[in-house]
């Protein structure tokens, strides 16, 4: 099987499926299309037309991300399952958990690690907040709290977290979320595909 998989969850997936022994490949799209999300569903569907060539079944390792039901329509148009959720933020922490973070604090910024490791390109750079810093608050304004959904967190990526929180002006909450609701839906998601698990 061949997973199209976010490449801001690339890795993780990649280590799930290894450490669970699946028959399933890993083929991740640009991490930056979070930034177009209008543009995921054509690159997931270009993608996806490539593989089935070379594979029985093929995955995608996306939530909606944004899209707005095109990825949906993609999928099924090819018969392709996908994760559930809105994003890979409900995968993290469950879909009731984060509902819960937006309810009770509705300015929330939320970080992965991916997004903690990548904050000054995927964030700072794209953003054009280290060209025109004063644009921070046309961005962030709104916002009243940082919570990182923190998968593996160990000391540098807890450092990154406190300067990215720090650099937009507002507090850090972390959240260790762990990989389980990645690697349960994935599961879910590749025995959708017909690939038995363990």
């Amino acid at each position: 099987m061949a997973l199209i998989a976010c490449g801001a969850i690339a890795q993780p997936c990649a280590r799930i499926v290894e450490s669970r022994g699946w028959s399933v490949d890993v083929h991740p799209l640009p991490p930056l299309l979070h930034n177009r999300p209008d543009l995921i569903a054509v690159e997931v569907e270009a993608l996806a037309l490539e593989l089935r060539s070379r594979y029985p079944r093929v995955g995608v390792a996306y939530a909606d991300c944004g899209t707005y039901g095109a990825l949906d329509s993609v999928c099924a148009r090819l018969g392709l399952p996908r994760l559930a959720g809105l994003h890979c933020y409900d995968v993290f922490a469950g879909p009731e958990r984060l509902a819960q973070f937006f309810a009770d604090q509705p300015g929330t910024y939320v970080l992965t690690d991916f997004l903690v490791r990548s904050f000054a390109r995927t964030v700072v750079a794209e953003l054009g907040l280290d060209r025109y810093p004063e644009l921070r608050d046309t961005y962030f304004g709104n916002y009243t709290r940082v919570v990182w959904l923190a998968q593996e967190p160990d000391a540098e990526l807890t450092y990154q977290a406190d300067k990215a929180a720090a650099l937009l002006g507002l507090p850090l909450t972390t959240i260790d979320v762990g990989t389980t609701g990645l690697e349960r839906e994935l599961a879910a998601l590749v025995m959708q595909a017909g690939v038995t698990v363990d």
